[in-house]
């Protein structure tokens, strides 16, 4: 694997848009009003922050460098939410995925927000009960399941 390449890059160079498995990792920040920071991405969709899982991390090491790099925010993980599947994912490009997202609460304890422009195209934090629709399934059901554990 070269180092200007990322993992997917690298392995989509060897097997196209064949279906593949992709762990992904991020989660949920709320701000001080219970508010859940949602990130819009270069497709104009939101969803929570988060990526894929790299060679040699762990889920929470993952969830943590993607919060700093798609939020600016320096965060601890918190407890798991959930573990969200979707077995046959496709992406605007082809690609096919058997797609797994390990999501977790994360607490911020630095940083400033802040959009790169190259994987955040704005970052805003909603309400539960006003929140946009988001880009995959997987997100959709993680939303579900923040709103179910806040209504306990």
């Amino acid at each position: 694997m070269h180092n200007d390449q990322n993992y997917i890059q690298w392995i989509r160079s060897k097997v196209g848009h064949e279906k593949i498995i992709l762990i992904f990792a991020g989660g949920c920040i709320f701000n001080e009003k219970g508010e859940i920071l949602l990130q819009r991405r270069p497709s104009g969709k939101w969803g929570f922050p988060g990526g894929a899982i790299e060679i040699g991390e762990t889920p929470q090491m993952a969830a943590i460098r993607e919060a700093k790099e798609e939020t600016g925010l320096d965060v601890e993980v918190g407890s798991l939410i959930g573990i969200y599947t979707d077995c046959n994912m496709e992406y605007p490009n082809g690609d096919k995925a058997h797609s797994i997202l390990i999501a977790y609460e994360l607490d911020v304890v630095g940083g400033e927000l802040f959009c790169d422009q190259e994987e955040t195209l704005e970052l805003k934090y909603f309400s539960l009960d006003d929140t946009p629709e988001l880009f995959c399934k997987q997100h959709e059901e993680l939303l579900n399941d923040i709103k179910t554990r806040q209504n306990k």
